[in-house]
């Protein structure tokens, strides 16, 4: 069969078309042969071309998104178990697994080192903006450079 029967920039907007399906749908029970059919493929030439373009499978990047998200409601205050359940895990032992190891920490300390540092924040927020800002917006004095060597 010809390669060159479907230009590649056809062929590139179906798979992106399946991973904007992603990225809409990730809380849902999805499967793959659901986001298969958004692009037109069979799951197994689908699994191949994606990974081509994105260096993930679309359940790789499902769960990087998934992660991504609840990374996000974990900053905004919300609890664990919510969280879980509002970026499509079932489990919340699988979820604070997956989580864990994609980021390093479980669920419940990330959302206790997101607090911190929004308490650290109300504190003192000078130290959370760039030195460079601070300056122009007159917050800081600028500090003389020595030439010394």
């Amino acid at each position: 069969m010809n390669k060159d029967i479907y230009p590649k920039a056809y062929l590139y907007r179906r798979i992106v078309q399946a991973k904007l399906f992603i990225d809409k749908n990730f809380a849902g029970n999805i499967e793959l042969n659901n986001i298969a059919d958004e692009a037109y493929f069979s799951k197994y030439h689908f699994i191949r071309q994606f990974k081509k373009v994105y260096g993930k499978t679309p359940h790789q990047y499902l769960t990087t998104v998934r992660i991504e998200k609840a990374m996000q409601l974990l900053r905004a205050d919300m609890p664990v178990s919510d969280v879980c359940f509002m970026v499509g895990f079932e489990s919340l032992s699988s979820f604070s697994g997956l989580f864990k190891r994609t980021t390093g920490l479980s669920p419940s300390i990330y959302l206790v080192q997101q607090r911190k540092i929004k308490a650290q924040i109300l504190n003192s927020p000078l130290k959370f903006v760039p030195g460079c800002f601070a300056e122009k917006k007159g917050w800081m004095k600028k500090k003389a450079i020595s030439n010394k060597q």
